[in-house]
This record gives structure tokens, C-alpha cells and sequence, in this order.
């Protein structure tokens, strides 16, 4: 045989054969990885105050398991977070690739007194910006102390239902239901639950969140 022609049929072999032994690599959706719940707050995920394990999003993890859910809760609460710092580390949050995200933001800009245009306009791009992504938001709404007034407490709680009807996104109407001015539920501060008032905010989300790992998992 011609060299030149016995090179070409062992190069045409070649092209046969190394996709045989080596396969493309699987994308991330081909994969055994569990789906992954971010939970995405200021210290009230973060678990401030009581051991990690005893934290609402690895009481959720407990949970999830007990359901029987594969699911893999990630916790990206932050002490003292903002909504505008919570705008700054939305990439960190889409790096885990989650397919829901629980968002508990807000609390901390409303005990400062900032303006409520300034804090929805951060909660929408954040809910945006996570929907573009792919994942599924559920945003969890948050009062203040009446003490702050009733225009701009009223106001502050309505922001939380009309943005969850404007993006389409599950809503928990009030984070601390069940929990907020019950002193056994809370520790010294009044205002971080005890590792029993995550509990109860573990039961109040279960209903919210449930339809939405039916769709994910």
C-alpha cells in the first residue's frame, strides 16, 4: 500500500476509534450530583447564636432526608447582610448551581431606616438576576418592630407579597411566623431564634417549599 495512503487510513481509524475511548465528559446535568437548596439570608440562616447543626438550613438538610429528598442545602446566610450585600455576592450563590433558592433578605435595611425603593430594587435585581440562572426563588418576607412607625412597617411588609406577585416566585409571608415575640423560642437578644424556633421555621417552610422539589428533584 502507499505510505501517504496507509497514513490516511490509520488517521480515518483513529477518528473512529478515540471517541469510543474517550467519551465526551458528561455536563453538569448528566451527573449524579444531588440538586442543591441554597439558603441565601442575613444571620437569621446563618444560624447566629446557636451550633451550625442546629441552624434553620441543616434542619432543612435533616428534613429533606427524612422526606426522602436528595437534595443538598447549602447555608450562605451572612451576620449582618444587607440586601445590597446580598446583590454582591449573588455569583457566589449561582457558583453552587442551585436549583432553589430560599431568600431571607431585607430585615437588616429595614431596622437602619433605609428607603424601601432602595431595598426592593436590590431584592428584585437579586431575584432576577437568580430566576435568569434557572432556579426557583422562594422569598421569605419580614416584618419590623411597630416602634419604626406604621407607614413604613405596613409598607415594608406588603413589599415582600408584592414582589413575590410581580416575579412569580413562592412566597413565606412572614419568616418568623410562630416564632417572633415568644420568648422560648428566642434567645436573650429577642430577635434570633433558639435552636427550637428553627424548628418551627423549618415546619412553616416545609408547605411553601415542598411543590417546588416535586418540580426540581
Amino acid at each position: 500500500m502507499n505510505p501517504r495512503r496507509y497514513r490516511l487510513v490509520l488517521l480515518a481509524a483513529g477518528a473512529l476509534i478515540l471517541p469510543w475511548l474517550c467519551p465526551p465528559l458528561a455536563t453538569a446535568h448528566e451527573t449524579d450530583q444531588p440538586p442543591v437548596i441554597v439558603a441565601f439570608g442575613d444571620s437569621l440562616t446563618a444560624g447566629l447564636g446557636v451550633p451550625l447543626e442546629q441552624s434553620y438550613p441543616a434542619r432543612l438538610q435533616q428534613k429533606l432526608r427524612e422526606a426522602g429528598f436528595p437534595h443538598r442545602v447549602v447555608n450562605a446566610g451572612a451576620s449582618g447582610d444587607t440586601t445590597a450585600g446580598g446583590l454582591r455576592r449573588v455569583d457566589a450563590v449561582l457558583a453552587h448551581g442551585p436549583s432553589i433558592v430560599i431568600l431571607e433578605l431585607g430585615a437588616n435595611d429595614g431596622l437602619r431606616g433605609i428607603g424601601l425603593p432602595h431595598i426592593r430594587n436590590n431584592l428584585d435585581q437579586i431575584i432576577r438576576r437568580l430566576q435568569a440562572a434557572g432556579a426557583a426563588v422562594v422569598l421569605a418576607g419580614m416584618k419590623l418592630p411597630p416602634n419604626y412607625g406604621p407607614v413604613y412597617t405596613g409598607q415594608f411588609a406588603a413589599m415582600y407579597a408584592e414582589l413575590a406577585k410581580a416575579r412569580g416566585i413562592a412566597l413565606i409571608p412572614f419568616f418568623l411566623d410562630g416564632v417572633a415575640a415568644r420568648a422560648e423560642l428566642n434567645q436573650p437578644d429577642g430577635i434570633h431564634p433558639t435552636a427550637d424556633g428553627y424548628r418551627v421555621i423549618v415546619e412553616r417552610l416545609w408547605p411553601v417549599l415542598k411543590p417546588l422539589l416535586k418540580k426540581a428533584g
